[in-house]
């Protein structure tokens, strides 16, 4: 049985984020990230300079081969490409008064190339690339003044791009705040000063610079559309018993606060509760108010999983996207532990639209996978059926959302092409189409190797869906 239609304006594609793929981490001019000192992810410890098992300096090279990996999605036939711009090559301190021609120059190249290909760029002025000065020099985002330093590196951007790029967004999972303070924040701060006081002001911070970026898109790109980025993780009770219900609640609360915020230009009751509850008295200024008022044209957002929450002290929260979660006892999961649960995109697109009545794009998702490159009729390929299973049951979830009345942009599948992952610094972890031949110790040619699921997904751009089916991996 086919899937519900997909509109005929729908934004087909695939996402990366700049650290993840382009390498190239001292070229050109670009300074050091949050991201060239920590070779493990999230699984390790960061460093105190960049180490040569850190596969985020290399990555798959994009920096020299962006050309072949753009040609590449304009064969499956790609309406959208979402990409980051390093903000470390555009300003290689964060703070300079003037920024690096050499980024600012690739990024030209990227864009001349996509618009050859007719594939409309999606930017994420921020995706967990804080400049290592910025963290190091300021302390991160627990300081005021990287708002300023953001809109400048955020001006320089619409100046120079916003008659190129329709779409942006202001900064990758913001709501990550919390979970990875380094990775998400620049914050480094040891375990006594690192206070959800901090942490709240911080959020603060980034909140106020997004809407200010907002403002600033609409004075020098009013063409273009802008919108914030959060993960989403629907949170379901672990039991129907009324404190699990509410536990759930509570953590969803912990992650629409974001949104809230974007989209209605103010803090919501819920969320000052909880900060007259901590003690926490955030220093919010006139001006932050003002700047808040400038609202998002649409949200975006990542899905990978679903979880479970749980009044019970002794229930431990299992593994996931940076937030992790109680596992739901009926559902699957992946190698990672990752519980696949289609359905729950289609709940979450209900909710954000009920919500907040914005347009929504999903900008991640997928699946990673240890993947196996063999030879079939003297052609390498991954035979990633599992893959295709994956994406077309989400798939179809989000054509459901769509004949629920959502209003859903697009789609844009995380990994197009096989990239480091941000949470284990792995490429064994893949979610590409295109398999590149690199390794976690390093080895590897980097050529690129068309996987079964990239004749798959261009089969579903180039049939508006028509080709989804219901449940086929049940």
């Amino acid at each position: 049985m086919s899937a519900p239609p997909f509109p005929p304006g729908f934004l087909w594609g695939g996402a990366t984020a700049a650290n993840q793929i382009e390498g190239g981490y001292a070229a050109g001019g670009k300074g050091l990230s949050v991201q060239d000192v920590l070779p493990h992810g999230l699984a390790g410890p960061r460093t105190a300079a960049p180490t040569p098992d850190n596969l985020k300096l290399e990555a798959i090279d994009f920096y020299h081969r962006y050309a072949q990996d753009i040609a590449l999605f304009a064969e499956m036939g790609f309406r959208v490409f979402r990409l980051s711009i390093a903000w470390s090559r555009i300003f290689p301190q964060g703070d300079e008064a003037e920024p690096n021609e050499e980024g600012l120059a690739f990024y030209d190249r990227v864009l001349d190339e996509l618009e050859r290909h007719g594939i409309e760029p999606l930017v994420t002025i921020s995706h967990y690339e804080t400049p290592l000065h910025l963290a190091e020099a300021y302390g991160g985002w627990a300081n005021r003044e990287l708002i300023g330093l953001y809109e400048r590196y955020a001006r320089v951007l619409f100046e120079r791009y916003g008659s190129r790029v329709r779409y942006w967004l202001t900064f990758n999972e913001i709501n990550s705040l919390f979970h990875a303070p380094f990775m998400s924040g620049g914050i480094i701060a040891p375990p006594e000063r690192l206070t959800e006081g901090l942490l709240y002001q911080a959020m603060h911070h980034e909140l106020v610079a997004s809407a200010c970026a907002t403002r600033l898109a609409r004075e020098l790109a009013p063409g273009a559309q802008i919108g914030c980025m959060v993960l989403a993780m629907p949170t379901y009770p672990l039991t129907p018993a009324p404190p699990d219900v509410l536990a759930a609640s509570a953590a969803e609360h912990a992650n629409l606060v974001y949104g809230d915020v974007q989209v209605r230009g103010a803090y919501p009751g819920y969320f000052l509760r909880t900060l007259r509850e901590k003690g926490v008295e955030l220093e919010i200024t006139d001006e932050d108010r003002e700047a808040l008022a400038h609202t998002v044209d649409f949200v975006s957002f990542s899905y990978y999983m679903s979880a479970c929450e749980s009044a019970s002290p002794d229930r431990a929260p299992g593994a996931g996207n940076i937030m992790g979660g109680i596992p739901n006892p009926t559902l699957p999961a992946s190698e990672w532990g990752w519980q696949i649960d289609p359905v729950g995109l289609r709940l979450v697109l209900n909710q954000f639209w009920e919500r907040w009545g914005k347009p929504l794009f999903v900008v991640e998702n997928g699946l990673g996978a240890r993947d196996e490159l063999v030879e079939v009729d003297g052609v390498r390929t991954v035979r990633d059926d599992y893959r295709i299973a994956y994406l077309n049951d989400h798939l179809v979830q989000v054509g459901e959302a769509i004949a629920d009345g959502v209003e859903v942009l697009g789609y844009t599948s995380w990994g197009c092409v096989d990239l480091v992952s941000a949470s284990t610094a792995q490429l064994s972890k893949r979610y590409g189409f295109v398999y590149v031949d690199r390794n976690d110790d390093g080895s590897g040619t980097f050529e690129r190797y068309r996987k079964k699921s990239f004749d798959w997904y261009a089969e579903v751009i180039r049939t508006g869906g028509a080709n989804l089916r219901r449940g086929i991996s049940s």
